[in-house]
């Protein structure tokens, strides 16, 4: 296929999704907000407006721009929006399978736009739907003694994973050179009423017109009123150029994301109102003044302060705005990042506006019926399909996996992962587990029998997750967060977080970003840094007693949201893989092994432990290593189940850690806290190579759960998976190494 008819078919597609998605319903900004619209990528969107609009008969160029208009006569006033964001293109396959990618634009939005796409979960639109993919990152367990690893500051170092092996797998499964990349991040609702997200403000301004458009052909504001969603903005208001170019009006509002020239502008925070912007001293009779006056009137709180013009650049004269010209937007937090956040009430005050400047009947909206409201689920998806599922040899496993490590728990915190993991162990298996004085989860199978000598086995996969942990909340209401565990602190400032309240319940957050972060020249913080250092969290509120209100208190943890990602073939993504997958393994080895493991095998004792606060130090281990050992009943053999972190990444050295995924589980034989014996290293290939069991072993980074049990004299061996890109949230793994740990976990409890 020619790359025009393959565009043709792209636009053709969308415009056929949007209609499906969004035929005959008032907007559904929750579905519209996710579709990937990357400059001169907005086909989709762009007729997914258009649609919405066909009752005002809308006007489509071929650049993407929509616009209706009604009524006749001066004054022409033009209500105009951008519906392009920033992102990136496939500019590149290698052979191994990894993406390489441009930005759009070229010019990077601001010191912290590329670093802050490392080691997260995106898409690639192809024409047949969306491709699961994730941004390759350095893994922090395989940062030890590294001479000159990679910045993952700089575009050069941005690899995108869609879990193929070769170039010829990647264009198999649909990817191709141009076609758009996102982040794969939602809107989500922050505190009660701010919305976050990537790309939020970007979003804001076309939202609101949209809504406002709804009502357009009942305006009684005299003379012609022309809405417009224009397109490239990003890329040098290409499409703001062209309708200013084709379509004359005596007046203009730009609404959406504005460029403050003072300070002030920039001190404002979301829930401040409505920012009207002006590009000339303030005057009587000018139209900011009109608006500024039109909100006051209308009980709308606003501030009028000296504002950039829309960008317009190019070859040849640049076509001018009108002499009457203002702006409308809101204010935002972290603008141009993951974390980019705004208030939907002023957002629902700037929607009220622009109702009243075109003179239209005004439809009042509450919180309780926002339709920006990012916390609903879109009523018809977002008319694109995900390619691809993730394959595994049991479904059963598959389902086990899924839901281990869609669980939250971070380190002391592990309710939920606990509770997950009895729902998936077998119904006979339940009853005989408990949770420890360490808050492990606990379960024996088999027992002694007089006259059968036989190992007493352990097996060891712990339950914790990292993340931060609330330490103080402030005087204006944000917290103030230190890490559990260790990791790469730019995989989560300057993103979307979740703070878990103790009744399961979650608030939504965003991390910020360390200070200067919004000036050219920025340096991050030495990428280890961090592990000691506080962070702030923001969480729509702006006092002490607010945040209260929200049911935070000093101690709950936060996350990063998490999705169970199917990438191509068996591959699959998702954040918090260290230690669930280990946990389902154990789950479905209890499972083979069944009800009746006593009666077949006489004389064994198996114990599992899903084991705490494994990030924050082996603690939960090591609790229950030494009570044991002074019942006693110390093991004489345990199997400590935890990743392997494999260097198979462009970012990564191959002097070690160098096992693919899908080639089997991996004997962790050698990482920074342990070492198995040589002759147990043979003795589990051995055993696995009997049993048609795929294995692979090596050395690694990171420590295990091992390393606790020696000091009492058990036999200690590590055994794992390989995992990409450690600690992030675009960890990677196979389901079929998952399986094969499974199936050697019940081989060892039989034949050891």
């Amino acid at each position: 296929m020619n790359l025009s008819a393959r565009r043709i078919l792209v636009g053709a597609i969308a415009l056929g999704m949007a209609t499906e998605a969004f035929a005959g319903a008032p907007p559904d900004f929750q579905a519209l907000s996710r579709i990937v619209s990357v400059s001169g990528y907005e086909q989709q969107l762009s007729g997914a407006i258009a649609h919405q609009l066909a009752g005002l008969h809308p006007h489509t160029d071929n650049l993407g721009d929509v616009w209706v208009t009604v009524g006749t006569g001066a004054p022409h006033r033009l209500v105009v929006a951008a519906i392009d964001q920033p992102g990136y293109v496939v500019s590149g396959i290698t052979a191994k399978g990894y993406l390489r990618v441009q930005r759009l634009p070229q010019r990077k939005p601001n010191a912290v736009f590329d670093t802050l796409r490392f080691a997260q979960p995106a898409y690639v639109v192809t024409p047949k739907g969306l491709l699961n993919a994730g941004f390759a990152g350095l893994s922090i367990h395989l940062s030890t003694g590294r001479m000159d690893p990679p910045a993952m500051s700089h575009l050069d170092n941005l690899y995108l994973d869609i879990g193929a092996t070769s170039a010829a797998e990647a264009r198999t499964a649909g990817a191709d050179l141009l076609e758009p990349v996102a982040l794969a991040q939602p809107p989500m609702t922050v505190g009660t009423d701010d919305e976050a997200g990537a790309a939020a403000g970007d979003r804001f301004g076309w939202e609101a017109v949209l809504e406002a458009a709804q009502g357009l052909a009942r305006t009684y504001a005299r003379g012609t009123t022309t809405f417009a969603f224009v397109t490239q903005q990003w890329l040098g208001g290409r499409g703001l150029s062209r309708l200013l170019t084709e379509l004359p009006v005596d007046e203009a509002v730009f609404v959406g994301r504005i460029e403050p020239t003072t300070t002030t502008a920039a001190d404002l925070r979301p829930g401040d109102g409505v920012v009207i912007g002006s590009t000339a001293p303030a005057s009587a009779g000018t139209l900011p003044d009109a608006l500024h006056a039109l909100a006051v009137a209308n009980h709308i709180r606003s501030v009028v302060l000296d504002e950039k013009p829309p960008v317009i650049s190019g070859f040849g004269p640049k076509p001018s705005w009108p002499g009457r010209f203002a702006m409308l937007g809101v204010p935002t937090l972290y603008p141009v990042t993951p974390a980019e956040t705004f208030s939907r009430s002023d957002l629902r005050k700037l929607t009220r506006l622009v109702e009243d400047y075109v003179g239209e009947p005004v439809t009042p909206m509450s919180e309780a019926n926002d339709p920006f409201d990012a916390a609903r689920q879109p009523s018809a998806g977002s008319g694109v399909p995900v390619l691809d599922r993730a394959r595994a040899p049991d479904p059963r496993l598959l389902k086990t996996l899924e839901a281990v490590t869609t669980a939250y728990g971070a380190s002391g915190h592990e309710e939920g992962t606990r509770e997950a993991i009895l729902s998936r162990l077998p119904a006979w298996a339940r009853p005989l587990a408990h949770v420890d004085p360490a808050g492990n989860l606990v379960l024996h199978i088999g027992h002694a029998v007089p006259g059968v000598h036989a190992p007493s086995i352990l097996f060891d996969a712990h339950m914790d997750e990292i993340g931060y942990q609330v330490t103080r909340i402030r005087k204006d209401g944000a917290l103030v967060v230190r890490e559990l565990g260790g990791f790469y602190g730019r995989y989560y400032l300057g993103h979307v977080m979740l703070v878990h309240l103790p009744d399961g319940q979650s608030v939504g957050a965003v991390l910020g970003l360390p200070h200067g972060w919004d000036r050219p020249g920025f340096r991050w913080p030495p990428a280890m840094s961090t592990l000691n250092a506080t962070a702030e969290a923001y969480v729509g509120t702006d006092s002490l007693s607010a945040t209260e209100q929200l049911g935070i208190r000093v101690g709950d943890f936060l996350t990063m949201p998490k999705t169970y990602r199917p990438l191509l073939g068996s591959h699959f993504e998702i954040r918090s893989i260290d230690d669930r997958a280990g946990d389902t393994a154990l789950i479905e080895a209890v499972r083979a092994l069944g009800p009746d493991f006593a009666r077949k095998h006489p004389g064994r004792q198996l114990t599992f432990l899903w084991a705490t606060r494994e990030e924050v130090g082996l603690e939960g281990a090591a609790a229950y290593a030494a009570r044991v050992a002074k019942l006693g009943r110390e093991p004489d053999v345990v199997f400590a189940i935890d990743m392997f972190v494999s260097s198979q990444s462009p970012l990564e050295t191959h002097r070690y850690g160098d096992e693919p995924l899908g080639k089997g589980f991996v004997v962790r034989a050698v990482d920074l806290s342990h070492i198995d014996s040589p002759a147990d290293v043979a003795r589990v290939v051995a055993l696995s190579r009997a049993n048609h069991i795929p294995v692979q072993y090596g050395v690694t980074g990171g420590g295990n759960d091992a390393a606790v049990y020696t000091r009492y004299g058990a036999n200690a061996v590590a055994l794992g998976w390989p995992t990409k890109y450690s600690h992030s949230p675009a960890e990677q793994s196979d389901t079929r190494d998952v399986e094969a740990l499974s199936r050697i976990c019940t081989v060892l409890a039989t034949q050891w």
